[in-house]
């Protein structure tokens, strides 16, 4: 028993010590800094996000119910939540496909060029939408590189639906491949491995244990590019021409009555793309909660 608290004492002895600052405060400023710098925040939250929002919804019934109700009963406003939806019912699942075989392939394959395909994923998220709708224009365009072609063969994109998915898709598939690329990095692919070494084929393998890993974040992604698909203004508005009734998006749509200056009808719509933001926050704000170890990788980008 001797020997035995000997060695005791001795390994004790060898034990480095504790960090004496292992149970403070991580950083060492005074209480006043703290609770100035979280005033700062939520006062300019306040000002530049939570106080427009409701501004929003404010003028969108100041009018009362009735006015704000007529403003959907308008045929060209209807036509233009149609077309928002149509177009989005298109790109985010084009997104989705691609988004998940550009993060595969970074993810899970070592080949030249890897880094620029990375660049030019992450490209339309430093390009104005602008510009990018004018380059579908100069492509497009009846005066551009492919639109005699198009019109001798009676094709129409540019100021029509096929322009508009087009300026969609550009400017909104970055959001689903870079939330999937570092998360599927962090998984490494272990799994995929033990699943082809026991036989599974490769659709088995993506099916049974690629997506189920990855299905948290997945959906997050395709939150995030649905909500910018219906409110993408900058690139649908050069290649839509404004046409009013047919190629007119919700945000062209309030646009235009906020020109005419139908403030109620404008902010109306405008509501309607806000309650969209909020529900898309609620569903993102929930999946973090619930799945927020899940979703951790798809935040080191």
């Amino acid at each position: 028993m001797a020997i035995y608290e000997d060695d005791v004492a001795i390994y004790d002895s060898r034990r480095p010590p504790e960090p004496p600052h292992l149970h403070t405060r991580p950083t060492t400023e005074p209480r006043w800094v703290k609770w100035t710098l979280i005033g700062i925040g939520v006062v300019f939250m306040a000002l530049v996000i939570l106080m427009p929002l409701a501004i929003v919804f404010i003028e969108a019934f100041r009018k009362g119910t009735e006015v704000f109700l007529k403003t959907f009963s308008d045929r060209t406003a209807q036509t233009a939540i149609q077309l928002t939806l149509l177009v989005a019912v298109i790109a985010v699942p084009l997104n989705l496909v691609f988004g998940v075989a550009a993060a595969w392939s970074i993810a899970k394959y070592e080949f030249w060029g890897k880094a620029f395909l990375t660049t030019l994923i992450d490209l339309p998220f430093s390009i104005s939408p602008v510009v990018s709708g004018m380059v579908y224009v100069l492509l497009f365009g009846a005066q551009g590189w492919l639109g005699p072609w198009l019109q001798a063969n009676n094709i129409e994109i540019i100021f029509a639906v096929p322009g508009i998915v087009l300026a969609t898709i550009f400017v909104t598939f970055p959001f689903i491949a870079r939330e999937l690329i570092p998360l599927m990095q962090a998984q490494g692919s272990q799994d995929e491995e033990a699943a082809l070494s026991l036989g599974a084929t490769g659709w088995q393998t993506f099916w049974r244990v690629t997506l189920p890993n990855i299905k948290w974040g997945l959906l997050y992604g395709v939150l995030l590019c649905n909500a910018r698909a219906m409110g993408e203004f900058g690139a649908v508005s050069v290649v839509s021409g404004h046409i009013r009734g047919k190629t007119n998006t919700i945000p062209l749509h309030i646009e235009i009555l906020y020109n005419e200056y139908n403030f109620a009808g404008a902010f109306a719509m405008a509501s309607l793309l806000a309650l969209l933001a909020l529900v898309t926050l609620i569903i993102k704000t929930a999946l973090e909660y619930r799945f927020g170890d899940e979703l951790a990788g798809t935040r080191r980008h």
